[in-house]
């Protein structure tokens, strides 16, 4: 019922799109990038920033939140309506790969952000002696993940290295879920 709902909902080609991950993780750095802006002057996000792009005939509502740990408490504010879920994650931040599985596995059992795309970007990755995919689908344990379609991206902010790709996928995964045409 919920996909028929969100379907008819979506004619207007339409996405919702909600950035999250801890902070430092790049997430204002991927946004500016997609959105060809400057990515040599980012500060951490206090709040939130709305940045919409035409993508493939779709219009795309990136909702990039801020990530310290103070903001993640109003991450929940941000759910209603979300179509596709992107957690970043910092391909040099081993220390804190507990903290980054625990936050996403949390929003996974949010009830508004049920049946929404996950992509995960693996940001960073043109730094030496960063983790790799395995590494980071074994940290997130993302093979135990049944409740959402995910994928994993490796992808640098800096360079914009996967970041069309991922889009991509995104797009299309929301599409085949939520769209009639």
């Amino acid at each position: 019922m919920l996909s028929i709902l969100r379907k008819a909902r979506l004619k207007d080609k339409e996405m919702r799109i909600l950035m999250l991950g801890l902070d430092n993780a790049g997430k204002t750095t991927i946004v500016k990038k997609i959105m060809q802006e400057d990515v040599n002057t980012v500060s951490p996000t206090l709040g939130f920033i709305i940045k919409t792009i035409e993508f493939q005939g779709y219009k795309l509502n990136i909702w990039d939140v801020g990530g310290q740990k103070t903001l993640r408490s109003y991450w929940r504010n941000y759910f209603e309506k979300t179509d596709a879920l992107v957690w970043v994650v910092d391909a040099t931040d081993r220390l804190r790969m507990d903290d980054c599985r625990e936050e996403l596995a949390g929003l996974l059992l949010e009830e508004r952000l049920m049946g929404a795309s996950l992509l995960v970007f693996l940001n960073k990755t043109d730094v030496e002696g960063c983790m790799d995919e395995n590494e980071v689908r074994q940290g997130l344990r993302l093979d135990e993940i049944k409740t959402h379609k995910w994928t994993i991206f490796r992808c640098s902010a800096m360079t914009g290295l996967n970041l069309h790709e991922g889009l991509e996928w995104l797009v299309q995964d929301a599409k085949d879920r939520l769209f009639l045409y």
